[in-house]
């Protein structure tokens, strides 16, 4: 049994890259995918409005409103808020059109410390439209990517990824899309 469930979530995880690989206009960033719920609904519910938030950001070519999605202290391998915020901007320069989808696969909250944390396992792609060329593009995808977020002035901020790959990413190697 434990066989066959392995290879369902080889071939989930295969078909779910495959199918958000391809450019599309959906306006609906989150889906959580059945089985996904955590104890703490209102922490999921939550999660996925900012998500939500910093998908109109996304979709509004708006760094302003997107930064406040990312923790004060943010750090993916090493990029700080002040690379996202470059990143996002080299984004919006070269693409239009952008959408994003986030596939929730498993969502876990915990209270450590008087600071509420979550670790969302998420598969998901950014779509958009090259500039200059005006053909539809993918502009990055994930697969059980685990977004680490913590609760930080009332809101759900990402803070980093939890596991993987450990090692920095020099400022000017940074991917197009760091952690959305």
């Amino acid at each position: 049994m434990t066989m066959c469930r392995g290879r369902v979530a080889a071939v989930w995880s295969i078909l779910s890259f495959l199918l958000l690989s391809l450019p599309i206009s959906a306006k609906a960033a989150v889906e959580i995918a059945a089985g996904t719920a955590p104890s703490d609904r209102a922490a999921l519910k939550d999660i996925a409005a900012a998500f939500d938030r910093a998908e109109a950001a996304v979709q509004n070519g708006d760094v302003e409103a997107l930064m406040p999605f990312y923790a004060e202290a943010y750090n993916y391998h090493g990029l700080k808020r002040a690379d996202v915020r470059r990143v996002w901007e080299e984004v919006f320069a070269h693409y239009r059109g952008l959408s994003s989808q986030h596939v929730f696969t498993k969502v876990q909250v915990i209270d450590g410390n008087g600071t509420k944390k979550a670790y969302v396992t998420c598969t998901g792609a950014l779509h958009g439209t090259d500039k200059e060329s005006g053909k539809p593009v993918t502009i990055d995808t994930w697969v059980n990517e685990v977004h680490f977020l913590i609760k930080e002035n009332g809101a759900w901020r990402f803070h980093g990824n939890a596991g993987g790959d450990t090692r920095r990413s020099p400022a000017g190697s940074a991917p197009h899309h760091p952690l959305f």
